[in-house]
């Protein structure tokens, strides 16, 4: 059974060429990445030993066989193709061509920050929320006295209307222009 996620939207309307979900193991990345992917992107993981070898032999042929747009899942083990998907993005910056996926490594996201500056969005997917697990909309945590003995107490978290002005303002911030 699929869990709703709060990045949904975000996933969705990237404005990126490139977008990297990062996260632990087994947090729902590739689930994430699929439940909002249309049908035409093609799913590539890279657990696979034959398309992994491939990927780091012969990036090239690799990006000639699998063209965007894609979701290429457990990047880390092949990133020889970050230079290649940079290439690219370079000829054409249509957003969300490449959906990447990888675990949490220093050294991942480094790369792809490095060699795809300016190209990529970096999402950082935690373990499910509350509200996630609960089916409740989403929505920021502001820890006010009631929301705070709501949680001391069990209660599930209550629905606020509207956000203060500076927390709207803080929150506006996070999201891509």
């Amino acid at each position: 059974m699929y869990v709703a996620r709060t990045l949904e939207a975000f996933v969705a309307s990237c404005r990126f060429p490139v977008l990297l979900v990062c996260g632990a193991r087994q947090v729902g990345k590739t689930t994430l990445l699929q439940q909002v992917s249309k049908p035409s992107r093609t799913y590539i993981t890279l657990d696979d030993p034959l398309v992994q070898s491939l990927a780091r032999e012969d990036p090239a042929l690799f990006m000639q066989r699998f063209s965007p747009p894609v979701l290429i899942d457990e990047i880390q083990y092949a990133p020889q193709l970050l230079p290649y998907i940079k290439m690219a993005v370079d000829r054409d910056r249509t957003p969300g061509q490449f959906w990447l996926t990888g675990s949490q490594h220093f050294h991942l996201m480094q790369g792809a920050s490095e060699s795809l500056a300016g190209r990529v969005g970096i999402v950082q997917l935690l373990g499910l929320s509350r509200r996630e697990r609960l089916g409740q909309p989403a929505g920021p945590f502001l820890p006010t006295p009631e929301a705070i003995g709501d949680r001391l107490h069990g209660q599930p978290p209550r629905l606020t209307g509207t956000l203060p002005a500076d927390m709207a303002r803080r929150f506006s911030r996070c999201r891509p222009r």
